[in-house]
């Protein structure tokens, strides 16, 4: 059990307690006391005629929530169901038929790995109750699918379908979230460059026997724009997320944060989620938008280049950072994917 990255043990059969070696410490297990229902997640209706009121809603919640639901988004329910139904098929495979997509490292493309941290009192790697498959993406070149496994049949085809089906709303919020900061439609896309970065995970989780001593993934912000999550930071609380059925959840990115978010694991259910990245390439220059930034606005970032900004944002994890509801002290575990 303890020798391979995957939940075959748990699939089979939900173990009697968590096993030591999913224990997080106390410090940084989800205390179910601190999760509101109280607010009203943002909801965005991309079906609406009216443009304005639109941008007007995108631009509020990307102000006051960092994040939104999207619905009438243009992506059939049915596609929606069927990828999320093949991720959990290809994590839900036997260790033996998926040993050769298993690494010890992350980001490599079509692999399965886990998410750790590392307990900065005892140096120790505690696992996260979940596992991911890391893996590019295109809307129109599919090339990338040669990278995704053949196993189970029609993997290849039906993320290839949902990639070129997700292209399409990314391409308009990324035009309204431009109007909603007061430039041109098209200048989130100009930035990205000619070659994006298109990336994406999916993440397992299954049932777990103690889900308040455990978390599928610990709280953390991306550096990039599309993700469909569980739970959120909302002024100091963490707020339950129901997603509803088919809709697109967005983050975005000091006048439009990245939202603290995790995922937490259920005893009776399993969870599954499937995350789309879209950033600049790796060369590209990132740091405040010239135009946004005036005597009211001034700076507060440096400009880097992209793979700079995500060394430095990586080499956060567990140093003291500045949340909305205030500064935090320094965690006692952060996070390592391996």
């Amino acid at each position: 059990m303890d020798q391979t990255p995957t939940f075959q043990w748990a699939n089979e059969a939900i173990p009697l307690s968590l096993p030591s070696k999913f224990i997080l410490p106390n410090p940084i297990r989800p205390d179910r006391t601190c999760v509101s229902h109280l607010y009203s997640i943002p909801i965005i209706d991309m079906g609406t005629d009216n443009e304005a009121q639109l941008i007007q809603g995108i631009t509020s919640a990307c102000k006051g929530f960092g994040f939104f639901q999207v619905i009438n988004h243009g992506i059939p329910l049915e596609l929606c169901k069927n990828v999320l139904d093949m991720i959990t098929k290809l994590l839900h495979l036997p260790y033996e038929e998926k040993s050769h997509l298993v690494t010890t490292t992350h980001l490599e493309d079509g692999k399965i790995f886990k998410y750790y941290v590392k307990d900065q009192q005892t140096q120790e790697k505690i696992s996260m109750w979940a596992e991911s498959f890391f893996h590019t993406w295109h809307p129109h070149d599919h090339g990338f699918t040669h990278n995704l496994p053949n196993n189970p049949p029609q993997c290849r085809s039906v993320i290839a379908t949902y990639a070129k089906e997700v292209g399409s709303p990314i391409v308009r919020l990324l035009g309204l979230i431009s109007q909603g900061l007061g430039l041109e439609r098209d200048y989130l896309k100009k930035k990205l460059g000619e070659i994006p970065s298109y990336t994406a995970q999916a993440n397992y989780c299954p049932p777990c026997p103690n889900p308040e001593l455990t978390l599928g993934l610990p709280a953390h912000t991306d550096y990039n724009v599309l993700t469909i999550f569980f739970h959120v930071l909302k002024d100091g609380n963490w707020v339950a997320v129901d997603s509803l059925p088919g809709a697109l959840i967005v983050l975005s990115n000091d006048r439009y944060k990245s939202v603290y978010h995790r995922a937490v694991t259920n005893k009776k259910k399993k969870g599954v989620s499937l995350a789309m990245f879209v950033g600049p390439n790796y060369d590209t220059v990132v740091g405040p938008i010239k135009e946004s930034v005036d005597e009211s606005h001034p700076p507060l970032y440096r400009s880097n280049t992209r793979v700079e900004f995500v060394h430095k944002f990586r080499n956060q994890e567990g140093k003291p950072r500045k949340r909305r509801s205030g500064e935090i002290g320094r965690r006692r575990c952060h996070l390592q994917k391996g």
